[in-house]
C-alpha cells in the first residue's frame, strides 16, 4: 500500500518554500510590539534578507537576517526566516536551533512551532515532532503546517481511532470556510477520511482539494485508490495518469498506476510503467515487491517457490509452472530464473509474457545478443509490446548498435515522452555516433527532464560533457546528419 499522505521531505519543501518570503509573522498574529521596536539598521537589514530571498538568493538573503540579528539580538523573526533558509540550504541542526531560538523569544507565535515540528518530523524525531505540533495548534487550530505535517506523523503511524477523529475535527473546523482552505486542506482531510472509512466524505473531499488544484499530486492519487477501492477502475486510472503527469518522476505515482493497470488485468502495461524507472528506483523495495507480485501469478508467492519446485517431478514440461519459476527466482538467482524462462518460452513459443520474461533474464545476465533475437520475436508478432522494445533498445545499446538503439528509445519516447532516462541514451548514443548537434539537443533534453535525485550522476556526466560538445560544435567537428530529402 502507498503512504496515504506527502512525504514529509515535500511537506517541508513546501513550508520553506511557502514560508520563507511570507509577511512578518508578527503582524499576522495581531502583535504590533516586535518588529516596530527593532533597531532602524536590523529592521532595514531584515527587509533587504527578504528582498534577497525573494529572488531566490538564499546565501545572500543568510547573511542579512544574520547581521540584523547582530544588530537586535532579541529579533524573533529574523530567527524564524534565518532558520527558513538554513532548511533550504540543508543546514538542518543550525536550523532546529533558530526555530527554538525564535519560540523562545515569542511563545505565543505559532509559526516556530509549527516550523520546528515539521522539522523534528523530517529528523526522524516523531514523538517531539508531535508535541509541538500540538503546541502550534493550541496558540492557532488551524496552522496549515502544523495541521499538514500532524496528518503526515498520524496517517504514517497508523493514529488509533480517536486520535484521528480528534484530527479530522481541527481539520474539519479548518475548511469550514472559503477563507484559508487549501487544496492541501481538503486533501489531507480526504486522506484521513478515508482512513477512518468514510469513503463518501473522502471523495467529497477530495473533489473539492482537485477542484482547486487539478494538479495536486496527493489528491488525484487519494482519489484514484477511493475509486479503485469501489471498482470504478477505469476513472481510478485516470486520476492516476494525471498524477504521473504532473509528477511524472514520482515513484508513487508510477506504483500506483501499475497497481491499477494490473487491476485491470493489464499485466504487461503494469510491468513496462516498472521497467520505465532507472534503475535506482528498481531497487527500491516497494517497486521490487510489486515487480514480484507483476510476475509471479496471484496463486504463487515467495513461500510456495519450493512446492512449486516440487510440481516440476510431475510437470516437468508445463510452461506455466516454469514461468512461475522463472519469476520466483528473479531476483534471488537470476541464472535459474533464465534457464526456467527459456524452457517455458520453449514450450509454449506464442506466449508472449514467457518471452519477455525470458528477453528480460537475458539482458540481467548481460546475453545481449541473444536479447535482441527474442525481443524483435515478440516485436513481429506484438508490435507494441513495450517491455520488448524497453529489452532490446537496452542491449542495442550495450551492443553498441547505436543506431538501431536510436529507434527503440525513440518509439518508448513516443509512447511514454516523460521517460527522462531515454534522452539521456538517446543522447549518448549520439555522441558515439559522432553526430555532436542531434547529442547536444538531446543531453537538453534530459536536464530539463531529469530529477537531481535521481539521476545525479548522469547530470554529472553531461554538465563536464557539455563544455568540450559546445566547443566541437563551433569548430564544425562531427557528422553533420543528413538532409531529408523534400
Amino acid at each position: 500500500m502507498l503512504s496515504r499522505f506527502r512525504p514529509l521531505a515535500f511537506l517541508f519543501l513546501a513550508l520553506s518554500l511557502t514560508l520563507s518570503c511570507a509577511p512578518i509573522a508578527h503582524a499576522q498574529n495581531g502583535d504590533d510590539d516586535g518588529f516596530t521596536e527593532a533597531a532602524p539598521d536590523a529592521a532595514r537589514l531584515f527587509e533587504q534578507g527578504q528582498d534577497a530571498h525573494q529572488k531566490g538568493d538564499i546565501e545572500l538573503a543568510l547573511e542579512f537576517y544574520e547581521e540584523a540579528i547582530k544588530a537586535r539580538p532579541e529579533f524573533p523573526e529574523a530567527e524564524y526566516q534565518r532558520a527558513l533558509a538554513l532548511i533550504q540550504l540543508g543546514r538542518l541542526p543550525e536550523a532546529e536551533k533558530g526555530l527554538r531560538r525564535a519560540g523562545e523569544l515569542r511563545a505565543e507565535w505559532a509559526l516556530p512551532q509549527a516550523a520546528l515540528g515539521a522539522l523534528l518530523a523530517r529528523l526522524n524525531r516523531p514523538e517531539e515532532a508531535e508535541a509541538r505540533l500540538a503546541g502550534a495548534l493550541k496558540l492557532d487550530a488551524r496552522n496549515t503546517v502544523a495541521l499538514l505535517a500532524l496528518a503526515d506523523l498520524s496517517l504514517r503511524r497508523k493514529a488509533s481511532r480517536p486520535e484521528l477523529e480528534k484530527l479530522l475535527g481541527q481539520l474539519r473546523s479548518a475548511t469550514a470556510s472559503s477563507e484559508g482552505a487549501t487544496a492541501e486542506l481538503w486533501a489531507v482531510r480526504g486522506a484521513v477520511e478515508r482512513a477512518l472509512g468514510e469513503s463518501a466524505a473522502a471523495l467529497a473531499s477530495l473533489d473539492r482539494a482537485i477542484s482547486l488544484a487539478p494538479n495536486d499530486v496527493q489528491a488525484r492519487m487519494e482519489r484514484a485508490e477511493l475509486r479503485a477501492a469501489a471498482g470504478d477502475f477505469e476513472r481510478a486510472l485516470e486520476d492516476a495518469f494525471a498524477a504521473q503527469r504532473a509528477a511524472p518522476d514520482s515513484i508513487n505515482a508510477v506504483l500506483l498506476l501499475a497497481r491499477i493497470k494490473a487491476q485491470l488485468g493489464k499485466k504487461e502495461e503494469a510491468l513496462a510503467a516498472l521497467d520505465a524507472l532507472d534503475e535506482a528506483s528498481k531497487r527500491r523495495p516497494e517497486v521490487v515487491a510489486l515487480r514480484n507480485t507483476l510476475l509471479v501469478d496471484d496463486s504463487v508467492n515467495a513461500e510456495s517457490c519450493a512446492a512449486m519446485e516440487k510440481l516440476l517431478d510431475t510437470e516437468a514440461r508445463n510452461p506455466a509452472v516454469l514461468a512461475r519459476l522463472g519469476a520466483c527466482y528473479r531476483v534471488g538467482d537470476p541464472a535459474r530464473s533464465l534457464d526456467y524462462y527459456r524452457r517455458a518460452s520453449d514450450l509454449d513459443t506464442s506466449n508472449v509474457d514467457y518471452a519477455a520474461g525470458y528477453a528480460a533474464a537475458l539482458v540481467q545476465a548481460r546475453r545481449f545478443a541473444e536479447a535482441v533475437i527474442i525481443s524483435r520475436r515478440i516485436l513481429a508478432v506484438a508490435p507494441d509490446n513495450y517491455t520488448a522494445h524497453a529489452n532490446l533498445a537496452t542491449a542495442l545499446y550495450e551492443l553498441k548498435r547505436f543506431r538501431e538503439a536510436l529507434a527503440e528509445y525513440n518509439w518508448l519516447l513516443a509512447s511514454r515522452p516523460d521517460l527522462a532516462v531515454a534522452y539521456f541514451f538517446i543522447a549518448t548514443a549520439y555522441d558515439k555516433l559522432g553526430e555532436y548537434s542531434e547529442a547536444l539537443a538531446a543531453y537538453e533534453k534530459f536536464l530539463a527532464h531529469a530529477d537531481p535525485k535521481d539521476n545525479q550522476l548522469e547530470i554529472d556526466k553531461i554538465n563536464l560533457r557539455l563544455p568540450s560538445l559546445r566547443r566541437q560544435i563551433a569548430h564544425g567537428e562531427g557528422i553533420k546528419p543528413k538532409k531529408k530529402k523534400p
